[in-house]
């Protein structure tokens, strides 16, 4: 009996972790991340190529912005233009400034969506889940960037750079609640195909 009594305590035991909840979760930001390197793509400004630029993101307020503006950088750099290290060096400054850099969210059901129902007059609800025959879920990333040059001594306009945008979209498919398809994954070192570096 004591034999017995000390496997099923054994068995009995339980371990539990401790999990982080973030503001975005990684397909979140991969989203964005995604619709920012696409705005960016094959940008230029109104200067001559070896110019020396200084990008001012001050007023370059989002979530995720910081990405955001090392992808203007790097798509300006691939460009043929200079990073300088500040404006007294620069012979131009492009002010940064963000129209968009957020998610869109849409749901289509054939069926029923999931519902939340008053079942009283003191507004308590009860929620009901979804009974659908099929459903799409489309999570879009969109960035829009924009912004415009001076010259850093003056301050004489020198150009502007009209909105740059882009998206980035995952779409899933769910059939009778159960079956689901068509979300993207990325796997550990997956990356687009080709090198891993570039020699400039």
């Amino acid at each position: 009996m004591i034999a017995v009594l000390a496997a099923a305590g054994a068995l009995a035991g339980c371990a539990s972790t401790s999990e982080t909840y973030p503001g975005r979760t990684a397909t979140e930001q991969l989203l964005v991340a995604r619709a920012a390197d696409r705005a960016v793509e094959g940008l230029t400004l109104p200067i001559p190529a070896g110019s020396r630029v200084f990008v001012d993101a001050a007023y370059f307020q989002a979530e995720n912005s910081a990405y955001a503006v090392s992808a203007i950088r790097s798509a300006l750099s691939d460009a043929g233009y200079a990073m300088a290290p500040s404006k007294s060096e620069a012979d131009a400054v492009f002010e940064l400034r963000a129209g968009a850099l957020s998610l869109e969210q849409m749901r289509r059901v054939f069926g029923l969506p999931e519902m939340r129902v008053p079942i009283s007059e003191s507004l308590n609800v009860v929620s009901l889940p979804e009974l659908s025959i099929y459903s799409r879920r489309d999570r879009v990333g969109v960035a829009e960037f924009s912004g415009f040059l001076y010259e850093p001594r003056t301050g004489a306009p020198l150009g502007a750079v009209v909105p740059m945008t882009g998206e980035f979209r995952i779409r899933s498919h769910k059939f009778l609640m159960v079956a689901a398809w068509g979300q993207q994954t990325i796997d550990p070192g997956e990356r687009e195909p080709g090198d891993s570096w570039r020699q400039f």
